[in-house]
């Protein structure tokens, strides 16, 4: 019976440990939020600070650089779920892939850095599906096929 006794105050332990992460506020010397967005082969650097609303994607204002708007609504895709709407300035770089994959890439480094800036949307954003890295990239070509999956075409004769 001592055993036992001695498993229970073990169990006791371990429930006195905290269940939950905490999140803190992560900013650099100039008091921006900095995350890294990846999306296919497309890299962004990402910068969040209060401001007017106004994003800047290597040095043009987003609606020139991603003339689309299906791609814009993309990017604003976090904002909007976070209700965040011209409340800060975002500054990225992207580099790598197309315009699709680099739009990816900003999303997923705005949505990164909001919840740096203000861990209490982390669980809207999550719920979102913007903190999670989209992993599909494209498929490498094989030697003896046409391309990463199809063979040359057969001739009978």
């Amino acid at each position: 019976m001592a055993d036992l006794s001695s498993l229970a105050e073990l169990g006791q332990a371990t429930a006195e440990q905290p269940a939950a992460p905490v999140h803190v506020q992560k900013l650099d010397a100039h008091g921006r939020a900095y995350a890294t967005g990846k999306r296919k082969d497309a890299i962004a650097r990402v910068w969040v600070k209060p401001g007017t609303g106004k994003i800047t994607i290597n040095d043009k204002e987003y609606d020139k650089y991603f003339a689309r708007p299906v791609l814009q609504m993309i990017l604003q895709q976090p904002i909007v779920a976070s209700n965040r709407n011209g409340q800060y300035d975002i500054v990225a770089t992207v580099v790598g892939g197309g315009l699709s994959g680099q739009a990816g890439a900003v999303r997923h480094g705005i949505s990164k850095a909001l919840t740096y800036y203000e861990p209490t949307l982390r669980g809207v954003l999550k719920k979102g599906g913007f903190l999670t890295r989209d992993s599909r990239v494209v498929e490498r070509k094989k030697y003896g096929k046409a391309k990463a999956r199809r063979s040359f075409q057969f001739s009978k004769r």
